[in-house]
């Protein structure tokens, strides 16, 4: 086993609470499957959002979907001119047995312009 990162972000269509969990909870859900992991596989998640959120916190998505015993922690991502609006984005640090080259990063929505070179 070996420790890993793995990323993925999702851009939202606007901020409404109702709106932000159910993007993150199918950006948790495209993380877990694309890598083949289970919650016991999962060691810490943060997740960071664009000023323009703040409807909830994104880390309750993970607590709704049964993520209960591990560490997660949301921040703001720093306001920059131009950058891409309404977008949350995930680290996941997981036990796999998985290269790093195997490691399948996830973009969904609009947010895949922010990684062409490796958005699904």
């Amino acid at each position: 086993m070996a420790v890993r990162a793995v990323r993925g972000a999702i851009q939202l269509d606007h901020d409404d609470r109702d709106h932000l969990l159910a993007g993150v909870t199918d950006l948790i859900k495209a993380v877990l499957e694309q890598n083949n992991l289970a919650v016991d596989d999962l060691i810490s998640m943060l997740f960071t959002a664009t000023p323009d959120l703040h409807s909830e916190f994104p880390a309750l998505a993970a607590r709704e979907l049964g993520i209960v015993d591990v560490p997660l922690m949301c921040a703001a991502e720093i306001d920059v001119v131009g950058a891409m609006p309404r977008v949350v984005r995930l680290l996941a640090h997981v036990d796999t047995l998985r290269g790093k080259n195997e490691i399948q990063h996830v973009y969904l929505g609009g947010a895949a312009a922010l990684r062409k070179d490796i958005a699904q």
